[in-house]
């Protein structure tokens, strides 16, 4: 079934793309990957990875869990919960990057909190935890290309 969003998916990302006012090329560089494989997911044809798909969502600046659910990846009454806050976050060009990373970091304590986030249960010290989030997030926004 997971096969089925794939169109929808494309759908997606080229509304994404145009919304961000990016060329196909321009997002397929800013990802690292190829511009026919992108086109190729644009048009249904393709079915990326989990790991292409996080790539395209940080090119584009917007939840990978987004990408996931549209993709059929994370299962959609999981995925959706809190996506459209942290879609908001991270497209929200009035934001900077480290500013972005602290309000979804808030926003998922809270979540796990109120036993809404990923994982509820799992509880550490409240200080070492924002130091591991951070770093892991820092992580990530290092790991890319910078092409601006």
């Amino acid at each position: 079934m997971a096969s089925l969003n794939v169109g929808n998916l494309g759908e997606f990302l080229r509304e994404q793309r145009r919304t961000a006012q990016l060329s196909l090329r321009q997002l397929a560089d800013a990802a690292g990957v190829s511009n026919p494989y992108l086109s190729q997911i644009e048009r249904g044809l393709r079915k990326p990875s989990a790991e292409i798909l996080q790539q395209l969502a940080k090119a584009l600046r917007i939840s990978a869990e987004t990408l996931y659910v549209q993709a059929g990846i994370l299962d959609e009454r999981h995925g959706l919960e809190g996506v459209e806050v942290q879609t908001a976050i991270l497209t929200d060009p009035s934001l900077n990057e480290r500013q972005k990373q602290v309000l979804l970091q808030i926003y998922e304590s809270f979540r796990k909190e109120n036993g809404l986030g990923g994982g509820g249960e799992e509880s550490a010290p409240r200080g070492h935890e924002d130091e591991r989030v951070t770093d892991s997030h820092e992580a990530e926004a290092d790991g890319g290309p910078h092409a601006t």
